[in-house]
């Protein structure tokens, strides 16, 4: 096996799992999920059929990733923070044809206890704050936090808020790792000098 597995754990037969992951207490990975390299599972974690996890991504304790759900390399999810597939939920209506699709990008962290309804994108390296509420697509980089959600900044790769304002122009160097990241209509990225 190349992967570690507690005991505990429920691995569905067909279920694809990625070298190093490793699954810890009372899991359950169902048969049509794909699970990347170096993926960490905490106790009592859900993954459901029509999931995909990239490499390196940390899902911490009581996380249901329900079907419909693509997370991208190296997204951090926080205890108990929740996934949903239907927008509008029956328990006497049959919606399992309605689900949307949700997709977290490369490096995002969503905080403990926040709730992302279906249907929206996570941009890379965004960061939603503990028990806040996302309703809608959020751009790489933005700090949420609120219910609804609300973007108050824009955060470093490294996880450090940035001194950059909301909207407009403007330029600032994470002080942790000396990367330049730069605020262009209202989007940041990370600016990569061009090689001489």
């Amino acid at each position: 096996m190349s992967h570690y597995q507690h005991e505990t754990a429920i691995v569905d037969a067909g279920a694809q799992i990625g070298e190093g992951s490793r699954i810890w207490h009372f899991v359950h990975v169902c048969g049509g999920a794909r699970i990347g390299a170096g993926v960490s599972l905490g106790q009592n974690v859900f993954v459901g059929n029509k999931v995909v996890i990239g490499d390196h991504c940390k899902i911490q304790n009581n996380v249901s990733v329900y079907d419909n759900v693509t997370l991208e390399e190296g997204v951090f999810c926080g205890p108990s923070m929740v996934f949903t597939n239907v927008y509008n939920p029956r328990s006497l209506i049959e919606r399992k044809d309605e689900y949307r699709n949700t997709l977290v990008q490369k490096g995002a962290t969503l905080g403990a206890n926040c709730t992302i309804v279906c249907g929206v994108t996570i941009g890379e390296y965004a960061f939603i704050g503990a028990g806040a509420v996302v309703n809608k697509d959020v751009k790489p980089y933005a700090l949420m936090v609120g219910v609804p959600a609300r973007q108050i900044g824009w955060m470093s790769e490294h996880g450090e808020q940035l001194d950059l304002p909301l909207s407009g122009e403007g330029e600032t160097i994470c002080t942790h790792t000396g990367a330049t990241y730069r605020l262009t209509s209202g989007r940041c990225a990370r600016f990569v000098f061009p090689a001489k």
